[in-house]
This record gives C-alpha cells, structure tokens and sequence, in this order.
C-alpha cells in the first residue's frame, strides 16, 4: 500500500534517525561480549522454565498456528508465527523471575524483547551480527526510556518500553526505510498502554506474561509497518498523544550503549528483593532458627512497596505473588540457604514452617537506603534472638548488580543449572560453544536450532 509520508512529532522523528544510526561495526567488544552474555542468560531463564504450566500454555497455544513468516518455540521443533514465537518464548524468559533488569525512574526486565527481536531475525534470516546490532538499540530504547520517563508512578506498567524498544528493534532487522519505522513505532505504542494493575495485590500469571505480550504486539507492529498500515503522527506530542496520558519529560537518547548497565541475577526472585534474600542466607549459618524472636527486613521505598506493601505478600498462594514477597523469600533464604525454582512449588507454599517463620517478619522502608536506589538496591535483615543478641548483614549491590557483576563463568554456570534438564551436557556444551562466538553465525535459525533436546528433534 501506497502513502503520503507522514509528518511525525520531534519524538518520533529522533527515535527513527536513532535507529538509522544504529550499526554492528560502531560496537566496540566489551558492548557485543555483554550482548552474548544477555543472550545466553535470557536463553537460560527461558530454558530453566521449559515445563512451568504458564510455559506450557504458550506454548500449545503457538503450536496451533502457521504462517510463511517462521520463528522457533525455544526447547522444542514446535514452529509458529513470529507473533506468537515472540509471546511464548517470552512468557518462558519472565516465569522464573530470574531475566534481567534495569532500574531508573522506571523499572523493567529488558529482555522482555529479545523473544521478539529473534523471531524476526529467525523470520528475516538475519545473521547474529544483525541480531545484536538490534539487541542494542532496543535495550538503549528502553533503558534510556527507564532512565528518564516516570510511567509507574502514573499506573502505567513495564510493557509501554517493551513495545518501544522492541518495535524499534525489529523495523531495524525488517530493514524498514524510515517512514515505515515511524509508522512501527507509532503502531506499537498507540495500542499498547499497559496498566500496573498486573504487578499489584495478589498476583496472577500475567506478571510474568505482560512484557512478552510486549513484544509480540511489536513484532505485530512492525509487520503491520511494512505492509503499509500507518499510525498517528504525533503518537508522543499530539493531543491525546503518549506525552499527554503519562506527563511530559525530558528523554536523552544514550551516547554510549546502556546493555553494559543491566543487571543479571542469579536468584529466581523480584529483583528489588536480591539483596535481603542474599543477607537472610548469610544470616543463616549465624543463628538457631528456633531460638528467633523477630526478623526485621529494611529496605528502599520501591522495594517495600513492591514486595511487602501488601497483605498478599504474608500470605502468598501463587509463585507469581510469592517471588515478590519479602517475608516469604527471607523466609525461605533463612530456612534453606537457597532460592531455587523449587522454593515455589504449592507444597513449600503451604509449607507450616514457613508460615511460622514469616510471622516473625517485619518489614519498613529505610530513608537511608531509598537514598541509595537506584543508583544501589540495598536491603538489610536485621534478626533479634529469644536472648535479646542481634545479628545484622546489609547488602547494597547483589550479585549480578554491575557493580558486583556475573563474571561469564557464572553466566555459564547458570546456563547449565537451568538448561542441563532439556538439554543434558553435550546440548549445553553444544549451545555455549556457539553463543560464546555468537557474532559468527550467519543465520539466527542456527541459533535457536541449538536450543532443541536431541530428544524432540
């Protein structure tokens, strides 16, 4: 379909010369290593979440649809649309609550759209190089996005940069001339306003499916694109545009590639709680648990109010409301010396002790440690004994913060933990060879081929 070029706001207009911009040969090493890093842990979080009930769903769910645009259900030779890759691979990434992060004035896991951004790259044939060039600009996109512009607190929830980035992030493997890209963007973000409501009170399983339906409705956008729909003009600027409905701000787009200021994370919980469950297991080998009078976890403001502003969070029947529970993962850190996936299975959930000992759990905002974040994402557990000793551990950066980072050994040994179930050793020995020289391989279909157990082939 033919049209007149449209006339964009100033919004639209940087954010598709940024993306003209964007190119393989302007990454420096240290941006493409950590890029395969993001790749092998977002593949890994998916992986380790293969037989969760909500991955299981997706997947069925992408099994029943066919297209001449092709994309892989990681794990499996089930083959879909790019849409529905997108939404299933994605919802895999995000159950364990163990992807990664970024927080700013906003907050969210960015590889939400790496599910998206390979399943147009699988669809497109796109080498890794391409790959990675949009893995980039969508993590500046969103992170930048996070960086600046305050949706939250308005009620709007992490989706609103997964469209963005993404979107953006596949007119660039689509090869989309400009006017098409804006047309992508603005067809992403124009119906695609998510509410809060999915991170609040007792939570359901669409937490976890909130940021893959983000990117499927980008790669849905940026098909829509380029077979000629187009979308308003002054999606950001207009009346009744995305700066009237969230607040206007003031939103730099990134010199310098911002993947390198991610967070990872090696433990299965809402990252605002890492740091308390890290001191509630040091704690462990402190005390007698039977001996403990009261439990007292501090932390920043977004913290307390993600994960103990709650009455759910004492009394969590979900994983998806217990991984964002404070008292319950303390609870856990202290009784097992763990966080594994296991940790929220319906038995542990019902489980007497731990109810016992969430009891003894209180939980407050430190102005201290607000001041902190998010710069920091501190948390302290503070736990007084029957005899009146007190034993106290605080934490500022967790492991996988990129001040107290995940060296590639751990990255792989991750891989392994969660991968080793489908894939046994020769598969992930197989996967990692390749990903740890991702840059080399010509076709991204190579790269999701890997992700198939012997088994299902």
């Amino acid at each position: 379909m033919n049209h007149e070029p449209m006339v964009w706001d100033a919004t639209v207009k940087r954010l598709v010369a940024f993306t003209a911009r964007a190119r393989y040969e302007a990454l420096s090493p240290n941006v493409v290593h950590e890029t395969r890093r993001h790749l092998i842990d977002t593949f890994a979080s998916a992986l380790g979440a293969f037989d969760e009930p909500v991955s299981a769903m997706s997947r069925a769910m992408a099994g029943r649809y066919r297209s001449d645009n092709q994309a892989r259900v990681w794990g499996c030779d089930t083959i879909t649309t790019p849409e529905l890759a997108a939404f299933a691979n994605g919802v895999m990434t995000r159950s364990l609550d163990v992807s990664d992060t970024y927080l700013g004035r906003s907050r969210g896991h960015p590889s939400d759209m790496i599910s998206g951004l390979v399943a147009v790259a699988e669809m497109e044939r796109a080498d890794a190089k391409a790959l990675i060039t949009a893995i980039v600009l969508a993590y500046d996109v969103y992170c930048s996005f996070c960086k600046h512009v305050d949706v939250n607190s308005g009620g709007w929830d992490q989706p609103v940069y997964t469209v963005l980035g993404c979107a953006l992030g596949a007119a660039k493997l689509m090869k989309l001339d400009d006017d098409a890209t804006g047309h992508a963007l603005s067809l992403a973000l124009t119906p695609n306003l998510a509410l809060s409501q999915a991170r609040r009170g007792s939570l359901s399983s669409w937490k976890g499916c909130a940021g893959a339906n983000g990117s499927r409705n980008a790669v849905f956008a940026a098909l829509l694109a380029r077979e000629g729909f187009t979308g308003p003009g002054e999606v950001f600027e207009g009346s009744g545009g995305f700066w009237e409905a969230v607040g206007h701000s003031d939103w730099p787009l990134p010199e310098t590639p911002m993947i390198v200021e991610t967070r990872t994370k090696s433990l299965p919980v809402c990252y605002h709680g890492q740091s308390s469950v890290f001191a509630a297991i040091e704690l462990r080998e402190r005390v007698d648990l039977k001996q403990i009078e009261e439990i007292q976890v501090d932390g920043y403001q977004v913290a307390v109010f993600m994960m103990g502003g709650d009455a759910s969070r004492w009394a969590p029947t979900t994983r998806e409301t217990a991984d964002h529970s404070l008292p319950y993962c303390v609870a856990i850190g202290l009784l097992d010396g763990e966080l594994t996936s296991a940790s929220f299975a319906d038995e542990r959930l019902r489980d007497p002790a731990v109810a016992e000992l969430m009891r003894k759990v209180k939980v407050s905002e430190d102005p201290a440690l607000s001041a902190q974040y998010p710069e920091g994402a501190p948390g302290r557990v503070s736990i007084r004994m029957t005899s009146g000793e007190k034993h106290v551990v605080e934490i500022r950066y967790p492991k996988g913060h990129e001040k107290s980072p995940m060296g590639d050994a751990e990255i792989e040994r991750k891989f392994r933990d969660l991968c080793g179930g489908p894939l046994g050793k020769a598969g992930c020995d197989r996967a990692l060879e390749a990903l740890w020289r991702l840059e080399t391989i010509d076709d991204t279909n190579k790269i999701t081929a890997l992700l198939v157990p012997e088994s299902k082939k």
